[in-house]
């Protein structure tokens, strides 16, 4: 356990009613975070192939998806591809964390963009003539390197911002995280939209793109990047990277259950049911690829601007677990919703309305959107905040591996949900969304057990939730000084 140091409180790092720093950020909200002049070279670079990586991780997502769906995958079978791709992740996150700490945010970043090469290069060889057992072996192994490669590379994105923040400056890291989280999902949107645009075209060509946009990204990694960044002092093992601290494993199992929330239902079934003509929508290729792809827009720009449009005025920036708590709890009202409507009305299906059928699915899928943005831009900063600097990328990986994991159980579960529950996909489809209730709540049910209490809880000018503590008992603290990674020029 780690407790304060003498002479100074934990609020001096965390409270936003007791920091300088703070006070002005909410009167200056246009300010930007931006890391030192020494790291900024390192921060574009990597900020950068990061967000190119994205792109083109969002455009095979869609690719894959649509180009399955047109082959007769069923749902259940597309779960069971991605769950290869969750999988990897699973296993990878961690691994990354230990080379990120060993061989520096360099050899992660370039050795994820070589994968999404490589898994680039297979698809080209998926054929329409192959039976469905041959693609599905064939797709799953992709997705599998595509997988590797989205967590080597995410890496670098998620630890840059803590490397090159002094940490002092919390509310900067907070604006920063926001960030880079943001706009990675911002341009992953912009990669749905591309590749069902694509898709369109030529399958041959909407691969042939992501290859250019990658290759794009590799010179800069490889020539701009010191192998120092990211590299820890001490001595990282497999053992050490899962004997975190207890902030870090707590977190680590909310945002597990905070993403199988989403994935009970986005990235397989929803598509399909936009697409499925039983379910009355029967929507187009290229319409199922616009709504996915404004839904990751709106959710990373919210993400990137959480700080500024919605904390800072509730008073509640940084964000601490009574932060985390409560929008993990306001996330549940949109799966109750849309459970209600699907297994408690006649709204979806041939006979229904189609104008009330998008309005509703429109409405309360985009209001989860704008909430689970929140959430996962408090969380991205959590982590941040509650990694030590030394082995921030090997932290990175451990919450990431729950992460990963969190999707992988969501994505199978909802093929199977979708599949046999009920008798129908409208059935099987609010079978997804009551399950989905159930994670939002755990996830805001676990945050409650971080130990980060001092700020206490407001809800703007007027509202206080809950107040404030003052310096925390032993053993509640968090490091407010870390050692950190230096980033030389």
């Amino acid at each position: 356990m780690t407790v304060p140091p003498k002479g100074g409180s934990i609020e001096d790092n965390v409270a936003p009613q007791a920091t300088k720093e703070t006070a002005e950020s909410e009167h200056e909200v246009a300010e930007k975070a931006v890391p030192s002049e020494g790291a900024l070279r390192p921060f574009i670079i990597i900020s950068l192939s990061y967000i190119l990586f994205t792109t083109t991780d969002g455009a095979v997502r869609m690719i894959v998806l649509l180009h399955a769906y047109q082959q007769g995958f069923s749902a259940l079978v597309l779960a069971a591809i991605f769950s290869g791709y969750e999988l990897a992740g699973v296993i990878v996150n961690i691994l990354a964390g230990v080379a990120g700490s060993k061989w520096g945010i360099k050899a992660t970043l370039l050795g994820g963009l070589t994968f999404q090469l490589i898994a680039l290069g297979l698809l080209y060889g998926w054929q329409d003539s192959w039976s469905i057992g041959t693609g599905i072996m064939f797709i799953t192994f992709s997705q599998i390197l595509n997988g590797i490669a989205k967590d080597l590379t995410k890496l670098g994105g998620k630890t840059v911002a803590k490397l090159v923040t002094p940490q002092e400056k919390q509310v900067k890291l907070f604006k920063l995280v926001a960030w880079i989280t943001g706009f990675k999902n911002t341009f992953k949107g912009i990669g749905y939209l591309i590749g069902a645009l694509l898709l369109t075209v030529n399958y041959f060509v909407s691969l042939s793109v992501m290859v250019v946009l990658i290759l794009a990204a590799i010179p800069w990694a490889a020539v701009g990047l010191k192998r120092e960044l990211g590299r820890s002092n001490k001595k990282v093992s497999l053992g050490t990277v899962f004997k975190m601290n207890y902030n870090v494993c707590v977190l680590s199992i909310a945002r597990f259950f905070l993403f199988a929330s989403r994935d009970l239902w986005f990235e397989v079934t929803l598509p399909y049911f936009l697409r499925s003509p039983e379910s009355g929508l029967g929507w187009s290729r290229t319409l199922v690829g616009v709504f996915l792809a404004v839904w990751i827009i709106v959710y990373g720009q919210v993400q990137s601007w959480a700080p500024h449009w919605i904390l800072i005025p509730l008073r509640q920036s940084p964000p601490n677990k009574w932060v985390a708590t409560l929008w993990a709890g306001l996330l549940v009202s949109c799966p109750l919703i849309m459970a209600s409507v699907l297994l408690g009305t006649t709204i979806f299906g041939p006979e229904g309305a189609i104008a009330k059928e998008v309005a509703v699915i429109t409405v309360v899928l985009y209001l989860f959107c704008l909430i689970f943005a929140i959430n996962s831009a408090v969380h991205s900063y959590l982590i941040v905040r509650y990694s030590d600097g030394d082995k921030v990328a090997s932290t990175i990986g451990f919450y990431y591996m729950a992460n990963a994991g969190g999707r992988l159980l969501g994505t199978i579960m909802s093929g199977v949900l979708y599949t046999y529950v009920g008798g129908s996909i409208i059935k099987g489809f609010g079978a997804c969304f009551v399950t989905s209730i159930a994670f939002a709540a755990l996830a805001s049910l676990v945050a409650l057990f971080l130990r980060d209490d001092a700020a206490g809880l407001s809800c703007g000018q007027c509202l206080i939730c809950v107040a404030a503590q003052g310096d925390m008992d032993e053993g509640e603290g968090i490091k407010k000084e870390h050692v950190m990674v230096a980033v030389k020029e």
